[in-house]
Formats: structure tokens, sequence, C-alpha cells
């Protein structure tokens, strides 16, 4: 068999694998009705909690919800979300913790020491997404909650390319330069062709200011869902602070109330696309 030759058929079995890996994670997450992913390219906006509090709001609506913490390096969801579950294995397959009514799954469990760094390269942080996608057991859920790494490179485009969101929350706080990297989040969902349902801003008050998250709307013509307050309320960590302040709840009331406007609209959208791109996913790439 000549080099060229070689180089074909490793090529050819790797689309194999690649085809193979998608197909398992279409069946994995084939109960799931909607994905909802939390992201910004700036690191510490307020991702995870924005994602954790979101998620256990829709919970306490008595929706069956999940939350993949799909931030490998730093995860931090199960630190916010409190309850101290852990998940459990049957089958070979990871069956999700579940604290407040949300079913969770993060690198974090899988931690011995939680303050160990984990120092890992792309292609292993790529192949722990694509485990946590093939090998976890959501059931039926009525929304997936995914709390994103932040960055513009391989870890979200990872998440981008392998799960079929139905959109992306886009954090920002009032400064400029969080602003700026939510824009370029922005900019890079929208070339993965993928929605963007609106902006929240994070951390606003009288020490940040506020208007930046409205501002990012209104100029790339998105929604602007609304606006969560830096509080105190926050310090506790037993629960999900949402569950536990009146206030903090009256907010993601209102974000949760403009979000479904906007996922009821494109639910109502005639989507010619989407039967083309199931046909397509169901081919190996070229």
């Amino acid at each position: 068999m000549t080099m060229n030759e070689e180089q074909r058929q490793a090529r050819l079995a790797q689309i194999k694998r690649q085809w193979e890996q998608r197909r398992a994670i279409g069946r994995s997450l084939g109960k799931i009705k909607t994905k909802i992913g939390v992201y910004s390219a700036k690191g510490g906006v307020g991702k995870t909690t924005v994602a954790v509090n979101l998620a256990a709001r829709l919970a306490a609506d008595g929706y069956v919800v999940g939350l993949l913490d799909a931030d490998i390096d730093t995860p931090n969801a199960p630190e916010v979300l409190g309850g101290g579950a852990r998940p459990d294995s049957v089958d070979g397959r990871i069956v999700p913790a579940e604290a407040f009514g949300v079913k969770a799954v993060s690198m974090s469990y899988f931690q011995q020491n939680s303050e160990e760094a984990i120092i890992w390269r792309g292609p292993m942080i790529h192949n722990a997404i694509n485990q946590f996608l093939q090998m976890t057991d959501w059931g039926d859920l009525d929304f997936l909650v995914v709390d994103m790494p932040p960055g513009t490179s391989d870890a979200p485009l990872t998440v981008m390319q392998v799960l079929a969101m139905d959109g992306f929350v886009v954090v920002t706080t009032p400064q400029s330069l969080a602003a700026l990297d939510a824009k370029r989040s922005i900019n890079m969902i929208r070339k993965l062709n993928v929605e963007v349902l609106g902006v929240v801003e994070n951390y606003t008050g009288e020490v940040f200011g506020s208007g930046a998250g409205r501002e990012l709307s209104s100029a790339l013509d998105l929604p602007y869902l609304g606006q969560i307050a830096l509080r105190s309320d926050y310090r506790d960590d037993s629960q999900p602070t949402v569950l536990a302040s009146p206030e903090v709840r009256a907010e993601y009331d209102a974000i949760w109330s403009a979000l479904r406007g906007r996922l009821e609209a494109l639910e109502a959208m005639p989507d010619q696309q989407s039967s083309a791109d199931a046909d397509t996913a169901e081919q190996p790439a070229p």
C-alpha cells in the first residue's frame, strides 16, 4: 500500500469515527427538547451563576432540567448549585447528580481534589466533552442548560460543533471590555449559524454601572433579556440564589419571560433549513 493510499485510508477511518461519534451523541441527547448555551468569550462575567440559576428557575416551574458544565478545566457549576449530590454510573453510563430539581454533570464531580488544576491540551478537552455528551443518561428533559467555557477556540468550538444548540444566551457585565468580548462571542455564534437568543447584563449596579448589555443588544439587533444586580445574596452558596432571594427571583422571572418569548418566536418560524441539516448530519463528512 502506497503512502497516499495509507493516508487516504486513515482519513476515511477518522471520518467514520467522527460520524459514529456524532450519531452516538445524537442518540444520547435525543430526548432533550431544548438546549440552551450560556456563553461569553470573557471569563468571570458570571456565566456559571447565570446558567445554574436559570436552570434552577426552570426546575422550580416544574420543567425537567439538565445542567451540563462544559467548562472542563475550571468547572464550578456544582459549587454554585449546591446540594451535595454526586453522579452515579449504571451500565457504563453516567447518571447525573440531582439537586433542587436540576440534573447536573460536571468535571468537578470527577476530581479527587477540587483544588488541583486540570492541565489539558485541546484534544483532551475535546475528548472529555465528547465523553460527557455520549455517556450521560439524561433521560427526558424539557431543557438542557449548558454552562459554556470562555473563549472562542477549542473548547467552545467543540461544544458548538457537536451539540446542536437551540441558541445561546450571551452574558456581559457593564464594563466595556466585557461587552467587547461578548460581541466576539456573538460573532462566533453567528459564524457557526446558531441562534443568539439574547443578551443578559450581570453585575449591574452602583459598583460597575449599567447599560452595556442593552447597548450591545441594540447595536447587534438582538433581544435584551434583562439585567442581574450585584447583590450580597450570592454569598450563600448552599442553594441557587434564585431559590432564596425574592429580588433575584424577580430578575430571573423577567429574563425567562423574555427568553421564552424568543424561543416561541423561533419555534413558530418556518425552518426549511432544519430538514436539510438533518439529512446532512446523517452523512459522513467528505
